[in-house]
């Protein structure tokens, strides 16, 4: 199901997902298509395969698997470059390899993903990707340049104070109670205030990533429980 965030007016984003894991491949498809403005139009399993696509079919961004059963994912770049295909690139991979991440970004890969990722991680690239579409254009001078760059490869657009790493761990520890937790059970789980912890939860509700459940149960105001939808 696509988060209710609204879309705007634009025309959709069309993702192919690369990805030879099937579980993985079909995680990733579902994660994109919830992302409003953004549409699965395939999922390849090899980098063949990917490139078969590509030449048949225009689409604006590849979430590609850096390891592939036939080839390195930086080859797939590479091919992609090379055939002069009109498409942006997300490397996805577990490697925390700098030197293959500079090579990742002298082959014009514009972000990188490590494993495992959040649905919130991807979401941030995606809507990063997005706001990166809109405002490219005429640059009339550096400062345009700098802006447009930036709201690609920038930092993390988190509210001031917060962490992206506190961020993964709550909505970790949501995932893995399917019934839910109060605020000062994800505090105590992962050792900060029940004040911060509600903090992260209204945030991961305001994303559309998390819902906020009333228990029942006592005398008094009913206790609020977190939850994140399971596909998520």
């Amino acid at each position: 199901m696509r988060d209710d965030l609204g879309a705007g007016a634009c025309a959709m984003i069309s993702v192919l997902v690369v990805e030879d894991e099937e579980i993985t491949a079909e995680a990733n498809r579902i994660y994109v298509d919830r992302v409003p403005g953004f549409e699965v139009a395939g999922v390849a399993r090899t980098g063949g395969e990917a490139l078969r696509f590509l030449r048949g079919r225009t689409v604006d961004l590849v979430l590609l698997d850096l390891y592939l059963p036939d080839m390195h994912g930086l080859e797939v770049c590479r091919a992609i470059r090379a055939g002069g295909l009109m498409c942006d690139v997300i490397a996805v991979t577990s490697a925390r390899d700098l030197a293959m991440v500079r090579s990742a970004v002298s082959l014009g890969i514009s972000q990188y993903l490590l494993k495992p990722f959040t649905y919130a991680t991807l979401f941030e690239k995606l809507t990063r990707y997005a706001r990166f579409k809109e405002e490219a254009g005429v640059a009339v001078g550096q400062s345009d340049v700098d802006r447009v760059l930036g709201t690609l490869r920038g930092g993390s657009e988190l509210p001031k104070g917060m962490r992206r790493d506190t961020l993964d761990t709550v909505a970790a520890k949501l995932r893995a109670s399917p019934e839910g937790m109060a605020a000062q059970a994800v505090a105590d789980a992962i050792g900060v205030s029940r004040v911060t912890a509600r903090r992260y939860l209204e945030y991961l509700v305001e994303l559309g990533l998390a819902a906020r459940i009333p228990q029942y149960g006592g005398v008094g105001r009913p206790e609020l429980l977190y939850r994140i939808p399971m596909e998520s």
